[in-house]
């Protein structure tokens, strides 16, 4: 159903009662642009933290406008053994209320409206007849300037439009307004003698409504009601309508009303988001992460600046998130599932093992046709988002004993994959953990490097060259990361650099230790999780480092382990291989709502799966995961199954890893995660 400026009001109680009436609900949302500054590939640092990644987004792309919203809601009917389905696709555009309401900047990208246009995207329906919007804040700053106008009426102290600095005395007018002014008296005066009721004033400026206002008030205190009116192209004129004092009270009060309504209006989509809060019902997104940025920021607060309060104030708003592109790239899904894009991924889930959900859309709604595609119309995004998660859903139900065809958005299957939002690109941790510490991987073989400016990619490589592959992350012109293959070359390439007068390289550690003193001295103190047994891991925003002068006549040296110091056959593969964790245990937990008071340890990405059970990854690789020689495969005691993942080794580019084998002995089984029976 599209939704805009003129249905809105007629729908609004359409869309709340389909999300009350909801299992889940699936969102997209269009933007008119992506980032304001760096490329995409800056970004999105491989080598980002989570407070660096979010810092960026809230930066560089929180200018931009969400102006097409999709929701899908999808309840399932029990008789038909089906989804029903209530499409919505909301224009949305942030009309100024009045003259005193905001009246917001936003700036588009380019090659983002190119792209939406070649799509079909209607931009007049935007401009036009976007739905308006105001966050909290602004909803209340207007209702308190409501609220003192009608103070200030009430006592005498001003007029419907204007406030008088005297109601005693005529108000003083200046000389060149002087005809202006007499002209209008005596139109009021002659309607005041025949037996016309209302005389439209012509259009005119607003110091001079002002005039006007405050001589009416002035010279005709009684039988008369006066009020600004504006017409369709924005003119506005002052309406004078004879009235005994009863009727004037009435239309005043009428007048208040049609105030209170227009308040309402402009609060306008925000209205939907408010319903979706308040269901707290799941809600399903796919690389979801700026879908939620601009959604709070736009609709409710502005974002905050420390990573942990955007955790806080997002559950507030939305306590169920799940991220597709995160289910998909997750163990059992990732090794089926070879591109995780929402179009490749809705025509992978139709395929076996997998199988296409049963929908059908509810009456009076418009049908989509997967077969016609209508990608980035967010309606039809939050539409295939939700398809690709009941069919990875359902699949999962094929490991229960016994196998379960239909898996609800409330089940404990899915709940490893509540509140976890997909990180891009980011190797080492795929995801943001809005309910518990961000995985703190070491990055050992990571080397933080600052060099003039004139330098570029192929100077780095040629200054590493003799430490083999290396992976180049920028940060700035004059800084960027250096991944190294093998660890133990780190310090011997920190003590190469030491006497270098053009560039500087620290240690990965180093690096964030700089940082997080920085932030102590700008006065910010880590957070922590409170008493609940979580400790925050201190991240801080990615900033650009001081920066070294090239000095003339120096070349670019290239710098080189000394002799007999290469030695070390333990290449780090990936990022997986090692973490620091913020317990004492040296295990990284996370919390699973269990409603029989347990909560299950969970823990971060190994190399050969993102959510995982068992012990802590060997430190000198990966290796596949040992058989459980306690009980058959795919069954235990309880009526769970432990998921065994296959064994994964990835490589870094031009390496080839030999699987090492674990001593033999007893070990707790190293599944995904245990799927309880469904509730």
């Amino acid at each position: 159903m599209e939704v805009t400026r003129q249905n809105f009001k007629d729908t609004l109680k359409t869309v709340c009662s389909a999300v009350e009436e909801a299992d889940f609900l699936a969102i997209d949302g269009e933007f008119s642009g992506i980032s304001d500054g760096p490329n995409v590939s800056a970004l999105t640092n491989g080598l980002d933290t989570p407070e660096q990644r979010y810092a960026k987004l809230k930066k560089h792309s929180m200018d931009f406008l969400l102006f097409q919203f999709g929701l899908c809601t999808f309840k399932y009917d029990q008789e038909k053994s089906k989804y029903i389905i209530k499409p919505f696709n909301f224009y949305v555009f942030p009309k100024p209320f009045n003259r005193t309401s905001p009246d917001l900047k936003f700036i588009c990208q380019s090659s983002s409206i190119d792209f939406l246009a070649s799509q079909g995207f209607d931009f007049n329906k935007v401009f036009c007849n976007g739905i308006p919007y105001l966050n909290q804040d602004e909803e209340v700053q207007l209702r308190e300037q409501s609220e003192e106008r009608r103070n200030q009426q009430a006592n005498g102290v001003g007029t419907p439009s204007f406030i008088s600095p005297s109601s005693k005395g005529p108000a003083h007018v200046p000389e060149e307004h002087k005809d202006f002014i007499n002209r209008v008296i005596g139109k009021v005066e002659a309607l005041l003698t025949n037996s016309e009721k209302t005389l439209d004033l012509e259009p005119c400026t607003g110091f001079q409504r002002k005039l006007i206002y405050q001589t009416l008030n002035w010279k005709f205190s009684k039988g008369l009601h006066v009020e600004t009116v504006e017409t369709e192209k924005k003119e506005r004129y002052i309406q004078v309508i004879k009235v005994d004092d009863e009727e004037r009270k009435r239309r005043e009060q009428q007048k208040r009303e049609r105030e209170q309504e227009e308040l309402n209006d402009a609060v306008g989509f925000s209205r939907v988001i408010h319903a979706i809060s308040k269901s707290g019902k799941l809600v399903v997104g796919h690389n979801m992460l700026l879908d939620v940025m601009h959604t709070i920021h736009q609709f409710y607060c502005p974002l905050p600046e420390d990573l942990q309060d955007f955790k806080e104030v997002t559950m507030c708003v939305f306590p169920r998130l799940l991220d597709t592109k995160l289910m998909a790239s997750t163990q059992p899904f990732k090794e089926m599932i070879t591109n995780t894009s929402l179009a490749e991924l809705e025509k992978q889930v139709k395929e076996a093992p997998f199988k296409s959900p049963q929908v059908e859309t509810a009456e009076g709604f418009h049908s989509y046709d997967t077969a016609q595609e209508q990608l980035h119309e967010a309606g039809y995004d939050a539409y295939i988002t939700g398809l690709c998660f009941i069919s990875m859903a359902n699949y999962l139900g094929s490991f229960l004993t016994p196998p379960k065809a239909y898996i609800s958005a409330h089940s404990k299957v899915v709940e490893p994959f509540f509140n976890k939002l997909f990180l891009m690109r980011i190797i080492d941790i795929p995801y943001l953990n809005l309910t518990g510490p961000d995985l703190q991987p070491k990055r050992d073989h990571v080397l933080f490097v600052t060099f003039p400016k004139e330098w570029k990619t192929s100077d780095l490589y040629q200054l590493f060259s003799a430490f083999g592959n290396i992976q180049v992350s920028w940060l700035d012109d004059t800084s960027a990361f250096v991944s190294l293959s093998q660890t133990d070359q780190v310090q011997i390439a920190v003590n190469t650099s030491r006497y270098a007068e053009s560039y500087r390289i620290q240690t990965y550690a180093e690096y964030i230790k700089g940082k997080q003193q920085d932030k102590e001295k700008l006065g910010q103190t880590p957070k922590s999780w409170g008493e609940d047994g979580w400790l925050k891991p201190h991240y801080t925003s990615a900033s650009t480092a001081a920066t070294f002068g090239y000095h003339k006549g120096l070349r670019k040296r290239s710098i080189s382990p000394a002799e007999g110091e290469q030695g070390g056959d333990a290449p780090i593969t990936d990022g997986w291989s090692q973490y620091s964790f913020p317990d004492a245990t040296g295990s990284k937990k996370m919390k699973l709502d269990d409603k029989s008071g347990h909560a299950e340890a969970i823990e971060s990405k190994t190399s050969e799966g993102w959510l995982k059970t068992g012990d802590a990854p060997d430190p000198a690789g990966s290796s596949p995961p040992p058989e459980d020689e306690g009980s058959p495969e795919g069954n235990d005691a309880e009526g769970t199954v432990p998921w065994q993942q296959a064994p994964a080794v990835h490589g870094r580019k031009g390496q080839k890893k030999k699987k090492q084998q674990k001593p033999k002995g007893p070990e707790p089984t190293t599944s995904l995660f245990e799927v309880p029976e469904v509730w």
